[in-house]
């Protein structure tokens, strides 16, 4: 397994769940220095139509706060190549979930001109952010890694 200097991955992180910290985790143990980035609240209301349940700063600290984690900023952008300009990694980690798809294909290309690699790690099944939103009876639906 190849080992980078600096890591960057990054997503919304909003109701942060397992799923989440097994990616974090994940990318440390391939990197010496990991920073992620958190989706600015503008962003996500942008790309996904939805507001954040926890706002862009909370949601950082919380990022912060993970013992994987050596820096945590906010996005405000999907662009990587605009994000490597900004600080400078090696490698970009992402949910295998994602591979072959044509916007991580394009990714992979632009980012291999300046010798960044895209590392795809395991993702957990049967977790996501779009699963906790769920609502039955009033009530969200309780997802807890144990029971899956």
């Amino acid at each position: 397994m190849k080992k980078y200097k600096i890591g960057y991955t990054q997503g919304v992180y909003d109701m942060f769940h397992i799923g989440h910290l097994n990616l974090i985790n994940q990318a440390k143990e391939r990197c010496e220095y990991l920073i992620v980035g958190v989706n600015s609240d503008q962003l996500v209301e942008r790309y996904k139509n939805k507001t954040p349940v926890i706002c862009q700063e909370d949601r950082r600290t919380i990022v912060a706060n993970i013992k994987a984690v050596d820096q945590a900023v906010i996005a405000d952008t999907l662009d990587k190549t605009e994000m490597l300009k900004q600080l400078g990694f090696d490698a970009v980690f992402i949910g295998d979930d994602w591979k072959g798809s044509e916007r991580w294909q394009k990714t992979e290309e632009e980012l291999s001109r300046f010798g960044v690699d895209v590392v795809y790690l395991a993702h957990t099944p049967d977790i996501s952010s779009t699963a906790l939103r769920k609502v039955k009876d009033n009530r969200s639906s309780t997802v807890c890694a144990e029971e899956t």
